[in-house]
């Protein structure tokens, strides 16, 4: 039995060591070869990031430039506001003026037509007056003429009677002679 203290550890020993000496193979292989993968990983993860980056990169600048882009836009935006704010400001001054202006103007044309009311009242009433007076001219114009007419008719009447009275004058003129 003896043997057999001996035999079997030393029997388990070199089968311990065979496994071992081929997991030690092994593991040396395995461990260059995931160092080498993970070196092969790590410049995969560095090319990666690289090229990350200069899309990053890329996308910065475009960003950059839209936003560029953008404010440009915006700032020929807010000036044509500006400009078109400062239009319409000065448009209503211009129209505030203008209100102003024509309303001075409409007083002094209410003003001129208050006074043209006044002298075309002044007028109708000068025309009424004109209009009696010609009514009151022509009534005495046919009185006038009434009047001529008749006068007119005594004068010939009163000829008339000078003329028979010379005539009787100058018959009895003549009767005086021959008598």
């Amino acid at each position: 039995m003896k043997k057999a203290y001996v035999i079997f550890p030393a029997v388990a020993l070199i089968v311990f060591f065979g496994f071992w000496w081929n997991y030690n193979s092994q593991y040396q292989a395995r461990k260059a070869e995931k160092a080498q993968q993970a070196k092969l990983e790590l410049e995969a993860k560095r090319l990666q990031e690289a090229r990350d980056r200069e899309v990053a990169i890329k996308d910065a600048l475009e960003a950059q430039e839209r936003r560029r882009a953008e404010r440009a836009i915006k700032e020929a935006k807010e000036l044509a506001d500006r400009e078109a704010r400062q239009a319409a400001i000065e448009n209503q001054n211009k129209a505030a003026r203008e209100k102003d202006r024509f309303a001075k103007q409409v007083e002094r044309l209410n003003a001129d037509i208050k006074v043209e009311r006044e002298a075309i009242a002044a007028l109708e009433e000068q025309s009424r007056k004109a209009l009696l007076e010609l009514g009151i001219l022509r009534e005495a114009v046919r009185l006038t003429q009434a009047n001529e007419k008749s006068l007119s008719a005594v004068l010939d009447r009163i000829a008339a009677a000078d003329t028979a009275r010379a005539a009787a004058e100058a018959a009895a003129a003549a009767g005086a002679k021959r008598n």
